[in-house]
């Protein structure tokens, strides 16, 4: 079973990391630094600190051997983590040129080779099993990060005006079928079990297993769609403050907001939307995305209905908070961040399967 386990991460780690890389692929050398926004990481920085994990989350506490690649990379490529020492404030990540992108690519290789040995060295059994479990949570945590990267580069990109494209791939063709009604299925409620129940992978947010009281409810048969949204746009939904929470009517206000983020109204009143081909015409019949909490809950109070919620009753609102008894198993871990946050799920085109 240990030579198995052993094999399975191997391969899995080679094919995540390799997954990263081929992600940078198109950028050019001048993309690996832009940093558009405060809520958004240079791609250089991505592929540091998915690698600095494994470093110093494994190697650096398992591989006596081990050899540091470079010492201030503990402080450039931390995220948030207060417990391990200081770190490169967020929003100053893109203002640094060095190290360069060939620099960081070996210092990947080397974490990598040294990662490949560790888990073919033979130690006590508990000892390997925290090892392997950190190295599987070092790579959900890449895919994670993989997302992340063409979200980032989709919004550095986008703030170009010459809206440059990350790729250049036809568009599949949409069989002609309508979008089916929308409808709502009733559920009756009651007390159920939610949280992971031991079975795979799980981060620690999604622990324990535990029982919640639900309400009688229904719940929509698909997500919205453009068409839908965009009569929500057209009926100038953002500048009625009645379907608006008044922190979201705030930043509406703020930030002139006036549809999703990404869409664009040409001068002959059609829309279109920047996606990672460059600019697209807006498929009307494709889910709406990028739109935040805020917009997601104006619109449902303008067409009469609600936001989804964790659970407990119909007037509990969607805030992501702590489950009962939560345990924390690592350092890498989202417990800390349950505040002032919403439970966001499901996934998306950039999800790894």
């Amino acid at each position: 079973m240990r030579l198995e386990t052993t094999t399975y991460l191997i391969d899995k780690f080679s094919a995540v990391r390799k997954q990263t890389l081929s992600l940078i692929e198109p950028l050019e050398q001048e993309d690996f630094v832009i940093q558009a926004n405060s809520d958004v990481s240079p791609p250089k920085w991505h592929i540091a600190h998915t690698t600095w994990f494994f470093e110093r989350m494994i190697l650096q506490e398992y591989d006596a051997e081990y050899i540091v690649f470079h010492p201030a990379y503990n402080y450039l490529f931390n995220s948030y983590y207060n417990s391990i020492g200081p770190y490169q404030p967020r929003h100053q990540r893109g203002v640094l040129s060095r190290p360069t992108v060939r620099e960081v690519l070996a210092y990947r290789e080397h974490v990598d080779q040294a990662i490949l040995s560790l888990l073919q060295q033979k130690r006590d059994e508990p000892v390997q099993q925290v090892i392997e479990q950190l190295i599987e949570m070092g790579l959900q945590h890449e895919q994670q990060h993989q997302e992340l990267i063409l979200m980032d580069v989709k919004y550095n990109f986008f703030v170009n005006p010459l809206l440059p494209a990350y790729q250049k791939r036809e568009k599949s063709q949409r069989d002609d079928r309508p979008v089916v009604p929308l409808e709502f299925k009733r559920f009756e409620g009651g007390l159920v079990e939610i949280g992971h129940d031991g079975q795979g992978f799980a981060f620690d947010n999604e622990n324990p297993v535990h029982k919640t009281w639900l309400d009688p409810f229904e719940l929509a048969t698909r997500p919205v769609t453009n068409r839908e949204f965009l009569a929500f746009v057209e009926a100038l939904g953002y500048d009625q403050s009645e379907h608006w929470l008044s922190d979201g009517f705030h930043v509406v206000q703020q930030q002139n907001w006036k549809a999703p983020l990404y869409w664009m109204k040409e001068k002959e009143g059609t829309w279109s939307m920047f996606t990672l081909n460059g600019v697209e015409p807006l498929d009307l019949d494709e889910p709406v995305c990028h739109v935040s909490f805020y917009e997601a809950d104006a619109y449902s109070r303008w067409c009469r209905n609600r936001l989804p919620t964790e659970g407990k009753s119909l007037n509990k609102e969607t805030s992501w908070s702590r489950y009962p008894s939560i345990r924390v198993r690592f350092r890498m871990h989202n417990a800390k961040f349950m505040c002032n946050q919403m439970v966001l799920r499901g996934g998306a085109c950039v999800t790894p399967g």
